[in-house]
Order: C-alpha cells, then sequence, then structure tokens
C-alpha cells in the first residue's frame, strides 16, 4: 500500500517495433518508435488535463522512470507536455523483468529453436519461472515492492510493463497468480490512490 495521502501516477513507455513484433525485450535498451512518440505526447497531454483540472501544478510531484531509454523518452515528451525542463531521477529497480537468454527472440524463434517445453513450461505458471539467466515475476515483485517502500510524496514514475503489472499486485491487491497476465497499455495514464483504488485518466 501507498502512505496515507500518496498518489502513485504510473504510465508505461511508448510502443516500440519490438512491441509490434512480439520480441521480448526486457532490460535491453530499445528506442520507442513513431507510435511511441505520439503515445508519450498524448499521454501527457492527457495528465496536464487531468492535473489542471484538479487544480494541481505538475512541479508538485517528485518524477521518476526506469534508466532505460524507451522509458526517458517518454518521461522528457511527457515532462515537455507539463511545461517542466529540467532532469529527474531514474531507479534500476523499475527496470522491466529480465528475460535473460531470451531477451531479443519471440516466443515462436525460441519455439523453433528448440524451446517448446520451456515456453509451456512459462506460459504454465508465468508468476514462477525463470527464463535462462532472466528474473522471475517474484523477482520483479520484491524490487518493485521496495521501490515502493521508499515513496513519501505524490510521485509520477514512467517504467514497463511488468512493473506496471506487479504494481497492481501490491497496491490493489491483484492475485499474484494473475498479475502476469494483466493488460499493459501504452496509451493510458494511471493513478493510484493510497485506499487501494485505481483510475485512468
Amino acid at each position: 500500500m501507498l502512505p496515507d495521502g500518496v498518489r502513485l501516477i504510473h504510465v508505461r513507455h511508448g510502443q516500440t517495433d519490438w512491441n509490434v513484433a512480439g520480441r521480448l525485450q526486457g532490460q535491453l535498451d530499445i528506442p520507442i518508435n513513431a507510435v511511441g512518440q505520439g503515445q508519450a505526447n498524448e499521454n501527457g497531454r492527457r495528465l496536464k488535463a487531468w492535473l489542471d483540472g484538479e487544480g494541481i501544478a505538475p512541479d508538485h510531484f517528485a518524477f521518476v522512470s526506469s534508466p532505460l531509454g524507451r522509458s526517458r523518452e517518454t518521461m522528457n515528451r511527457i515532462r515537455d507536455e507539463l511545461g517542466l525542463g529540467g532532469a529527474w531521477a531514474t531507479d534500476d529497480r523499475l527496470k522491466e523483468v529480465s528475460f535473460g537468454e531470451w531477451a531479443g527472440f519471440t516466443y515462436q524463434e525460441l519455439r523453433e529453436d528448440g524451446r517448446e517445453a520451456l515456453v509451456r513450461a512459462r506460459k504454465k505458471d508465468k508468476w514462477s519461472f525463470r527464463p535462462p539467466g532472466g528474473e522471475t515475476y517474484a523477482e520483479l515483485a520484491e524490487r518493485v515492492g521496495a521501490w515502493l517502500e521508499t515513496l513519501e510524496r505524490d510521485t509520477i514514475a514512467v517504467t514497463h510493463g511488468g512493473v506496471h503489472r506487479v504494481l497492481f499486485g501490491h497496491l490493489c491487491g491483484t492475485p499474484w497468480h494473475e498479475v502476469p497476465s494483466l493488460p499493459v497499455p501504452q496509451d493510458k495514464v494511471f493513478v493510484f490512490e493510497g485506499d487501494g483504488a485505481v483510475r485512468t485518466v
């Protein structure tokens, strides 16, 4: 849960070419594409309209992103729409879940490469499955949870699909076995409240 009175606004990075191709990105540094740039700009406009309606100045918030380039560019574009310049914080705990040796592959390529059994094992239990050299969703949730414990003020964060999913487990009580299959839109802004409520703006 968030501390009393603290809100977390979360945005997933904009689309990349690898998202379109179904290629596992994990912690590889893949840039957002033209569609993703548009999504980031629109999310910034959407967020500005909501903040204006609430009477909240953008500089009221702390800003933090994953250090990966697709999140940083998305944050840059959002901050431009909010009329903010300057730097913000990044945190390694907000990186995407690591796919280890699977990064860069599609699931079809993994199947064709003789790893059908492992692909089936991950589909059966995404929460506990560890790709070779990678992370489990449980480990991702642990590091994101450690980051959540440091929040002391209203915060705007730009991260990744996996991080977005585990936030629902931590903040909304979504059962952990359901977390890895939650949808991860790139064209929405999510506001998490301290009481476990979440809304999109």
